[in-house]
């Protein structure tokens, strides 16, 4: 009994150190906003992403570069009558974007995520089901996660996905990243977002249009969720108002 014991106890032990080895390595992301139009910095506890193929915004188009270029993605995990009014936005406005979307939209709405592709837009990676994939430790079931929505979405659409993933939550880690550079994957975070996911709690057309205005920079990756009502609204104004200003709405594929 006592051996048995000392056994239960030293396995704990080593469990505890697993849970808080993964736990250390877990972050959600977040950056040093700058103002005056300036690029975000990288704190230096998130410095790491830059060994992997992992952007948040596009270095090149620094703050001395005179082309402006800004990267408009959208996170669309469901529709709710918002999708389908963005994409007549950015049809008429002729500006291609990035959407990161989830196993429900490919699942329940497979003509509308075909026209994203169909009208020029990437299609990119969220997750099938939005976990939290900083605590997937497992390779083969973190890769499931993916695969299998990349499998939905040539089945539904008979296109392949665009190599793009963005993490649920902005939640990850060093091993995610290894891990998604080593599959061909490139992780795309972003410099520049606002609290406009929660429908319940949407800002006003003018304030959230000034909170994105204040807000830009060159080289910025902007995500947005095409289900708030307030994006639906400003979208238009907000395009016309960047491209007055002399930006360009660039492709992922840049980066």
């Amino acid at each position: 009994m006592k051996k048995f014991l000392s056994i239960l106890f030293l396995f704990f032990i080593i469990l505890s150190i697993t849970f808080n080895t993964h736990a250390t390595n877990e972050i959600s992301w977040y950056f040093k906003k700058s103002n005056e139009h300036k690029q975000p910095e990288l704190d230096k506890s998130q410095e790491f992403i830059n060994k992997y193929n992992c952007n948040f915004l596009d270095y090149s188009h620094d703050d001395n570069n005179p082309e402006k270029v800004i990267y408009l993605t959208f996170d669309a995990g469901y529709e709710n009558g918002n999708i389908d009014v963005i994409l007549d936005i950015l049809k008429e406005k002729n500006v291609t974007g990035a959407f990161f979307i989830l196993g429900h939209l490919i699942d329940s709405a497979p003509s509308l995520v075909k026209r994203m592709s169909d009208e020029g837009h990437l299609v990119c990676n969220h997750t099938y089901s939005h976990k939290d994939m900083s605590k997937v430790t497992d390779k083969s079931e973190f890769m499931a996660e993916l695969y299998k929505l990349e499998v939905a979405y040539n089945e539904k659409t008979g296109k392949e996905m665009s190599k793009f993933f963005r993490p649920p939550e902005g939640k990850l880690s060093e091993e995610n990243l290894q891990l998604l550079t080593q599959n061909g994957y490139k992780t795309v975070l972003w410099s520049f977002a606002y609290a406009d996911w929660d429908n319940s709690k949407q800002l006003s057309p003018e304030t959230a249009l000034k909170k994105l205005l204040n807000g830009t920079h060159n080289g910025e990756i902007l995500l947005l969720h095409p289900t708030s009502k307030t994006n639906t609204l400003i979208l238009g104004e907000f395009i016309d108002t960047l491209k007055s200003n002399g930006y360009r709405f660039g492709s992922l594929n840049e980066l």
